[in-house]
């Protein structure tokens, strides 16, 4: 997705109970089932970060597994912009709401993106619920993973060093982000190339 296309579909979810898990989405480049797995525990709002640790799956016959990341460097710590300390912070203060309304049913286990009782969000339900605010926005069809392609390129578009969106997306290599994202480096060529005309133009 563009910046505009984000902005239409975070529009398009105000409100939505998966808003804030957008957003984080969007602006940290996390795996869904990091952001299903994440915890309040992982989350200082107060310094703006939040801490990869683990990560969540639905196994067939089984149910929901929860386990650590697959690499060193998958374990990592993401700051956050402002706009998403803000939204988890009213997502906190709506999740406060609904576990007063669910009162005895509730099961506190303190997850971020829960599901009504505490439990974890069904991954199934989330992607119903993408699809549904996609159609609403009027954008096209994209599987959940899309949004973080998507992040990491507006990253790179807006001039963010591929070193710090390595770190931030848990590849292993810088040469992985690289060869991942090859499809956006000739047009950061072209942005080099004409801030050296700009340089050197007037000289």
């Amino acid at each position: 997705m563009t910046v505009e296309q984000a902005g239409k579909l975070l529009e398009a979810a105000r409100g939505s109970r998966i808003e804030a898990l957008l957003l984080v989405a969007v602006t940290t480049g996390m795996r869904r089932g990091e952001l299903l797995a994440l915890h309040w525990d992982d989350v200082d709002l107060e310094r703006g970060v939040l801490y990869v640790r683990r990560t969540m799956s639905k196994i067939a016959g089984y149910g929901y597994k929860e386990s650590e990341p697959k690499t060193r460097t998958g374990r990592r710590k993401i700051v956050l912009p402002d706009v998403a300390v803000e939204a988890l912070k009213e997502h906190r203060l709506r999740q406060d709401q609904i576990r007063s309304e669910a009162d005895e049913k509730w099961c506190e286990h303190g997850i971020v993106f829960c599901n009504n009782f505490g439990g974890f969000f069904n991954p199934d339900r989330l992607l119903k619920i993408f699809n549904k605010l996609l159609r609403d926005a009027g954008l096209p069809h994209m599987r959940f993973h899309d949004l973080r392609h998507s992040a990491a390129t507006i990253l790179l578009m807006s001039g963010v060093h591929p070193k710090v969106v390595q770190e931030r997306l848990g590849h292993s290599t810088i040469a992985m982000t690289l060869d991942v994202y090859s499809h956006v480096l000739p047009s950061i060529q072209q942005e080099a190339a004409d801030k050296i005309d700009d340089l050197f133009k007037h000289s």
